[in-house]
């Protein structure tokens, strides 16, 4: 079962940056800084962090790779080692067939992770009560944070009527919502209001593509002659692995707005700006090939990462895609964390060194 100070935060909402996998120029792990990154998340204001998800690669689990227990070890020894006086949701990625995701879900649970986002890419050939029968296996073994994942970029289109049966598994307590279509996303909010589980579920947006808008939205369904109202409460985004410090301030600002019922114009507008930004790092332009270097430029720019390398050598910047990561830092300020991350590498430098 999921703590409760753990379930209090996931459905009141925060943000969990997907974290990436930082390597050095011999395409081994660069563990100090991925143990950084880790920190820079802490030390952003985030409520939790996401491993051995897509941003990570999934590559990790390779033979000849072989990362996955290592980085869910070292991320949760940083987490543990930051001593944090708040709730810090420690999501682990859980991807394969029924016996590969068992696998992964028993590590996660052995260095504490609160829950598996499972992802069902592997099931695109199987019918929808067998992927409904993987999941409730899984949630035996971890709480399970619902994945759907858009299928540009290896998803696939699920039914209302499948949302509706996988609300009703008793150890879902999230869905991330990643389909990048209104319609998609549509389902799963309206089949998670008519769950007799409607309030142990929490909406999170990954809709890259429309994110500040999805957190501002409230969706009412009438249902059994009463209005069902639901919110996406919180984002579980690769996009908030950059500029993690003002994501975190931006949701702060979106719940404000909301619960306030004020700037809500302007926050419409923050919204093109994001998905503006967004485009830049996420490379929609050419299918999202450059979605994984485009976290690491930022991050590379910013000093938390060495380079831009990448476990499988084919995924590369886009053409175009460094001058529109330029033109957006250039263009929206305000959203950028420069000055935040400049300060804490020095503060991270200086307590290294005291062996802190």
């Amino acid at each position: 079962m999921l703590k409760e100070d753990i379930k209090k935060l996931l459905l009141e909402g925060t943000s969990i940056p997907a974290h990436p996998l930082a390597l050095n120029e011999n395409l081994q792990l660069d563990e100090p800084s991925q143990r950084r990154l880790t920190r820079y998340y802490i030390a952003s204001g985030a409520g939790g962090v996401a491993i051995g998800v897509h941003t990570t690669q999934f590559e990790i689990r390779d033979p000849e790779v072989n990362l996955y227990e290592k980085l869910l070890a070292i991320t949760a020894e940083e987490i543990e080692k930051a001593n944090l006086n708040r709730p810090f949701i420690k999501v682990a990625g859980i991807v394969g067939l029924t016996d590969q995701a068992l696998q992964e879900a028993k590590i996660a649970v052995k260095y504490g992770y609160n829950l598996g986002l499972v992802s069902m890419a592997a099931w695109k050939q199987h019918s929808e009560d067998e992927i409904i029968a993987h999941v409730k296996s899984v949630s035996e073994v971890i709480p399970v944070f619902g994945f759907y994942l858009q299928s540009a970029i290896g998803g696939r289109v699920y039914t209302y009527d499948f949302w509706q049966k996988f609300a009703e598994i008793p150890n879902v307590y999230a869905i991330k919502v990643a389909a990048f279509n209104r319609y998609q996303t549509l389902d799963v909010v309206r089949a998670v209001c008519s769950s007799s589980r409607k309030n142990e579920i929490a909406l999170y947006t990954g809709n890259d593509d429309n994110i500040i808008a999805d957190l501002l939205t409230t969706f009412r369904f009438h249902i059994d002659e009463k209005t069902v109202e639901k919110r996406f409460v919180g984002g579980l985004l690769g996009h908030w692995a950059v500029w993690t410090e003002r994501a975190v301030r931006l949701l702060n600002f979106t719940k404000e707005s909301v619960e306030g019922d004020k700037n809500l114009s302007e926050m419409l507008s923050i919204n093109a700006e994001v998905t503006d930004m967004n485009a830049a790092i996420f490379d929609p332009a050419h299918q999202f090939h450059g979605c994984i270097t485009g976290v690491h430029e930022v991050l590379r720019r910013q000093g938390l990462m060495q380079g831009i390398w990448t476990l499988n050598p084919k995924e590369t910047l886009s053409p175009g895609q460094f001058e529109e990561i330029t033109r957006v830092i250039e263009a929206y300020p305000h959203l950028v964390d420069d000055q935040f991350v400049k300060a804490f590498l020095e503060k991270d430098r200086v307590g290294c060194l005291l062996g802190n």
